[in-house]
């Protein structure tokens, strides 16, 4: 390369570069290693990790077990290297796998069409709230959030709202939760709507919800088709719709949901998986982009880019989102994850993950102090209010044996323990966890 362009040596080629700006010592870093040495260095590493710990953690964000398949398959060339879709004769890889994951998008939602997903579940929800004005034709400029929806979630939303309302405009008022249930009523809906300062576009509700509650969805819908409102739901945890009825068979005109945990697993601060299904006559007001299965001009099947409603592909002022992509790796490692469980599997997990939250339920509730928060049916998740009532110090506590109990509620939940249970939690997980609480309370 020196010699193509003519310079005798790297000496010569940095040569115009004032000496004052060169580096002339040696860089603090380690020399090179051989590649077996850089194994046993990291297994070094490894050591150091904990070992033997057990995590209740969820509030959004569950570990389910994946399939070892799941890494070769997402590096097999037809993915890794088709990455942009719009042009499909060298993308079929691509597009096939986003359309597959649609397909099982709208099966788990009961709705009829999904797009190719979108950055995560929490932004998602957002942009229904944004798609349900545009079905209004913008004569509908407020919704209403449930109190059950995850809080962080309810945050993006005010955030996208901020840039449409003025700071003082309630524009997402809520509807509280049943003080015994945990569930979010219809009578707290009617007063939300009634409370709102302009007519409303939509009704949010996530099922389970933050506590991990089972909202009654058709009857929430029920109140808002009622007053001319969409129905939106989240689901933070999608595999609960392999033993729940879909939101769209109960009612439900957009679903949302977040697929991290099946594909991936928790990577916080890393990307996620957003789920997004509605209905087939809101289809020119979704965001995102979609794939629709074709024939080449020979007859074979083949799939494009069929809708892309973005600033990118239409005028600015028609584009109905400012999602510039989906998170393709993580809704391809979905895919192919929902593919090896199939439907039989899919429910199977479901079962099995209810039913270890159940035996959890019924072991922590048993310790003296103990309770749960709500009444309500759960799924794999449950709030549990503890003995002494400071929940964060009894987390604290714990973690340093390594054991993550769950997430502590704050304020007026501050005596209660969010626990979430995968299939990943063995029974002696459980017991230690129903033990240790039971120690760290006496």
């Amino acid at each position: 390369m020196l010699a193509e362009i003519g310079v005798a040596s790297i000496d010569d080629l940095f040569a115009s570069i004032p000496a004052e700006y060169q580096f002339k010592t040696d860089l603090n870093i380690p020399r090179q290693h051989g590649e077996s040495e850089i194994i046993d260095r990291f297994r070094g590493y490894a050591d150091n990790n904990a070992n033997g710990y057990a995590s209740f953690l969820g509030a959004g964000v569950y570990k389910h077990y994946k399939p070892v398949l799941i890494d070769t398959l997402v590096q097999r060339g037809e993915f890794l290297t088709s990455y942009t879709p719009y042009q499909p004769e060298i993308s079929q890889g691509t597009l096939q796998a986003v359309y597959e994951f649609q397909t099982i998008v709208a099966e788990i939602f009961g709705l009829a069409i999904a797009n190719a997903s979108m950055y995560d579940g929490s932004t998602a929800t957002a942009e229904a709230i944004l798609m349900a004005r545009r079905v209004a034709n913008e004569e509908k400029t407020h919704s209403v959030l449930s109190a059950g929806l995850h809080p962080q979630y309810r945050t993006v939303c005010a955030t996208y709202m901020a840039g449409l309302h003025s700071a003082a405009e309630e524009v997402l008022p809520v509807a509280a939760l049943d003080e015994k249930t945990g569930r979010t009523t219809p009578a707290a809906v009617e007063a939300a709507i009634a409370g709102a300062k302009g007519p409303v576009a939509c009704v949010v509700v996530q099922s389970p919800n933050y506590w991990g509650v089972i909202e009654d969805v058709a009857a929430l819908a029920a109140v808002a088709h009622k007053h001319g409102a969409l129905l939106v739901t989240v689901t933070t945890e999608p595999l609960s719709c392999g033993v729940l009825q879909p939101p769209g068979a109960l009612g439900a005109d957009i679903a949302i949901g977040e697929g991290l945990g099946l594909g991936f697993g928790p990577q916080l601060g890393g990307p996620g998986v957003g789920m997004f299904a509605a209905r087939n006559e809101h289809l020119r007001a979704m965001p995102g982009r979609l794939v629709g299965e074709t024939v080449d001009k020979d007859g074979h099947r083949g799939f494009v880019l069929t809708l892309a409603t973005r600033e990118q592909h239409i005028r600015r002022e028609k584009a109905t989102s400012n999602i510039c992509t989906n998170t393709g790796l993580m809704a391809l490692a979905f895919t192919i994850h929902l593919s090896l469980l199939g439907k039989r599997g899919f429910r199977e997990l479901a079962e099995l993950n209810l039913a270890k939250a159940e035996y959890a339920k019924k072991q922590l509730t048993a310790l003296p102090g103990f309770s749960l928060k709500y009444s309500g049916p759960t799924y794999n998740e449950f709030a549990l209010r503890v003995r002494g009532g400071d929940a964060a110090g009894i987390v604290e506590k714990l973690a340093g044996g390594g054991l993550f109990a769950g997430v502590p509620g704050t304020g007026i939940d501050g005596d209660t323990l969010l626990v979430a249970v995968t299939e990943l939690h063995s029974r002696s997980d459980i017991d230690r966890l129903a033990k240790s609480l039971e120690e760290v309370t006496r």
